[in-house]
């Protein structure tokens, strides 16, 4: 369970980083959705790189689904008594990749409208609407009880180091500072908007890298009871 949750978990923070690096030099900044017009012309130029990170969040997904089942695995594995929080870590996990979907369905949605076709804007800024929220307040409200859960169970258990609960619950309490940014409107301009940089810099990469901590720790946890299996075994040889 350590190597498939190690792994996963550097599964995610690879395909995250790509995907914003994607989206940073190939997508851009959109235009405000009350430029209409603009917004067409934004999207007919972006549509394919648009389709080209909801791919790549597609296959994030899948490998957080792996690192969330993992996790919990390890964890009910050690103390059996704390599979009510796993499951609930796992549960609202769970949750939170099915919103990340959707939001990818509308936002592919809002690109395919541009594709070999003129785009409308009143549709694009209608699924541009709805999936910010759903990438940004909804999401931050999931991801921080998916961290905290993670941050209880690991002083419960004892699983990881106790430094990386801790900064379970730091990733816990930055997201939901971002959740009141939904009431501040959508402008790209304004970092503490619905879908500002703000909730990039305070709920997404806090979690990237605190999957990202728990993918090296686990790996190097799993090399660790590899070593120390071994060492038991040429004692016990040796002895014999």
């Amino acid at each position: 369970m350590r190597r498939w949750t190690g792994i996963s978990a550097i599964a995610v923070a690879a395909l995250m980083a790509a995907e914003f690096v994607t989206q940073v030099t190939t997508v851009g900044t959109r235009p405000e959705l009350s430029q209409e017009g603009a917004l067409a012309e934004f999207m007919t130029a972006a549509a394919n790189p648009t389709l080209f990170v909801i791919l790549l969040d597609t296959f994030l997904m899948a490998a957080l689904i792996v690192f969330l089942a993992s996790f919990r695995q390890l964890i009910t594995h050690t103390r059996h008594d704390m599979q009510w929080v796993a499951d609930l870590g796992y549960g609202a996990g769970l949750v939170f990749v099915a919103i990340t979907l959707v939001g990818d369905a509308m936002d592919a949605g809002a690109a395919l409208d541009a594709v070999k076709q003129p785009a409308s804007g009143t549709v694009i800024r209608a699924l541009t609407e709805g999936h910010i929220v759903m990438f940004g307040s909804i999401g931050c409200v999931l991801t921080a009880l998916v961290v905290a859960a993670a941050g209880y169970v690991t002083f419960a258990s004892d699983v990881l180091p106790r430094w990386t609960g801790w900064f379970a619950f730091a990733v816990a309490a930055s997201n939901l500072v971002t959740v009141p940014a939904m009431f501040n409107g959508t402008s790209a301009t304004d970092p503490f908007s619905a879908g500002g940089g703000a909730v990039t810099a305070l709920a997404t990469f806090p979690f990237l890298a605190w999957v990202a901590v728990v993918g090296i720790v686990t790996i190097r946890g799993q090399r660790h009871h590899a070593a120390k299996r071994t060492a038991a075994a040429v004692g016990i040889a040796f002895v014999k």
